[in-house]
């Protein structure tokens, strides 16, 4: 059957030029970017990936010199929404999380909301070009100045805009037949298991019916139909000759939040997006005329955690911080966003820095560290970031103080990780107070209900991975922003059209299979 999918595909690309849907070859000299974003997947769960067989047909890409690999932090929040306002339009985003408050306006800020990606988008995009002109998005927060985009949370608002990449293929596509015939079989074939596993667990005496539906729902909807039409539209995309094409693969972080980063099921998520890299990868090197570079990073990584509020009875979050700020004050507005929280004094739109906050509320900012669910409290001072951790003020000063009790002192990205967090705190919508579930006694805590977890400075959230054909020139030295990677891309819009390319391969960083 994939011989024939494959026959099939290949009759595509010769009808597809005499319909003249994509360019002539060599009638453009301007290279062009397919960038496939593995939403949520660190450094470290990668690797794992490529060792286990999860990531299979990257580790072939990897391992026959079709794509190098290089480090890359994400910077903070580690989060999709900073991450790709970061690389789709470069400067530094003011988005503290992916669910915020802003002050200055009043208004609760969620992605997931209607109309809240759009005016974030907005804000952050004025006065600069999107890499996606022209191009096409699928799964992203943001456009990226794409026309095309589906399935993006900046289109939700503008529906029609939002499906025309679907009309599109529904007219230019011979291949939606055969992708809706396959999503009924892997749908049918997914329920055909989850029935086995129902019976065999019934059988001896364990049901766990309602947690197996949870995830034969994630999985048809997000693993099966979601990723196959992306894919689908991709390919289109490709053989039209689109200039820039973005797709956010969704599966993995979906898993990973609900049974964690580590799960086997997370994984298996991944083989699924494996198998859409190495379809993709297969059109790309099929079409050389048309100069496509792939891309295949990831925007942030995860951690397991444990729930804030574990257990029945237990305070919540607002709770607690009430009782830390104490006194007859009213109280502030809390929001969880995940690993991380926000507390705003909503009566004064500016922010308050650590001093005012104290003046108002002596020793909260050390009560609240010192609560074992909390690890990290932040507030602004008068000469940046000021930290409390485990009832103790520590300074975040650039350079390193060995006398100070630093709680990312055994970080060789320390450095790296207290520029993020005075950017961070530099944001003019992050909380007066800012709290992380990261560097808790025990396990790292989400204030919201889920298993994995993302937008804190640990490791596992920041350090992600950019893969990349071995002639295309990243800029030079430690990838430590993704805004770093925003001229790199807007230069395939170039009169040149080189893309950042150059004649010899590039040096395979550390990540690379070991």
């Amino acid at each position: 059957m994939e011989a024939l999918v494959l026959r099939i595909q290949a009759l595509v690309d010769r009808w597809s030029r005499w319909l003249r849907l994509a360019p002539e070859p060599g009638a453009s000299r301007a290279r062009r970017f397919l960038v496939i974003q593995i939403d949520g997947l660190s450094r470290v769960a990668m690797q794992r990936g490529l060792h286990n067989g999860s990531l299979r047909d990257l580790g072939r890409l990897l391992a026959s010199g079709r794509l190098v690999c290089r480090d890359l932090s994400v910077g903070l929040p580690s989060s999709t929404p900073a991450f790709q306002a970061a690389i789709m339009y470069g400067g530094r985003p003011d988005i503290p999380g992916f669910h915020f408050f802003d002050k200055r306006t009043g208004r609760d800020l969620h992605f997931p909301h209607r109309g809240v990606a759009d005016f974030v988008e907005e804000r952050h995009a004025a006065g600069r070009a999107g890499i996606l002109e022209d191009g096409s998005c699928y799964g992203c927060v943001f456009t990226g100045g794409a026309p095309n985009a589906l399935w993006t949370f900046a289109r939700l608002k503008r529906l029609a805009r939002a499906g025309r990449g679907v009309r599109r293929t529904l007219l230019c596509s011979l291949l939606l037949l055969w992708v809706a015939l396959k999503c009924v079989g892997l749908t049918a074939a997914t329920l055909g298991r989850f029935l086995g596993r129902v019976v065999l667990s019934l059988a001896a005496g364990r049901p766990r019916v309602r947690w197996s539906l949870e995830a034969l729902m994630l999985e048809i909807g997000v693993s099966i139909w979601a990723r196959e039409l992306f894919t689908l539209l991709v390919s289109a995309d490709l053989y039209r000759g689109t200039p820039a094409v973005y797709v956010n693969f969704l599966d993995y972080d979906v898993f990973a939040h609900s049974y964690g980063p580590y799960d086997r099921l997370a994984f298996r998520a991944l083989r699924g997006v494996d198998r859409s890299i190495q379809q993709l990868a297969r059109i790309v090197r099929r079409l050389p005329e048309l100069g496509y570079d792939l891309y295949v990073l990831s925007d942030h990584g995860q951690i397991e955690t444990w729930p804030f509020q574990a257990k029945p009875g237990e305070p919540s979050l607002e709770d607690v911080v009430r009782e830390a700020l104490g006194g007859p004050a009213p109280a502030p507005r809390v929001v969880a966003a995940g690993p991380n929280a926000f507390v705003y004094f909503t009566d004064r739109p500016e922010p308050l820095v650590a001093s005012e906050i104290e003046a108002r509320h002596p020793g909260a900012l050390a009560r609240l560290s010192r609560y074992p669910g909390i690890g990290l409290v932040l507030a602004r001072g008068a000469r940046g970031p000021e930290c409390w951790y485990r009832g103790r003020r520590v300074p975040l000063s650039r350079r390193l103080d060995p006398s100070v009790r630093d709680p990312f002192a055994r970080r060789a990205d320390r450095d790296v990780v207290v520029a993020d967090l005075r950017e961070l705190m530099a944001m003019p919508s992050a909380g007066d107070i800012v709290l992380y579930g990261t560097g808790t006694p025990g396990r790292p805590v989400s204030f919201i209900p889920e298993r994995g977890a993302h937008a804190g400075p640990s490791e596992e959230e920041m350090q992600t991975f950019i893969c990349h054909p071995p002639g295309v020139r990243l800029p030079a030295g430690a990838l430590t922003h993704p805004r770093q990677l925003y001229p790199h891309f807007r230069e395939y819009r170039g009169t040149a059209g080189e893309g950042g390319r150059e004649a010899k391969p590039a040096e395979s960083a550390a990540c690379l299979v070991r």
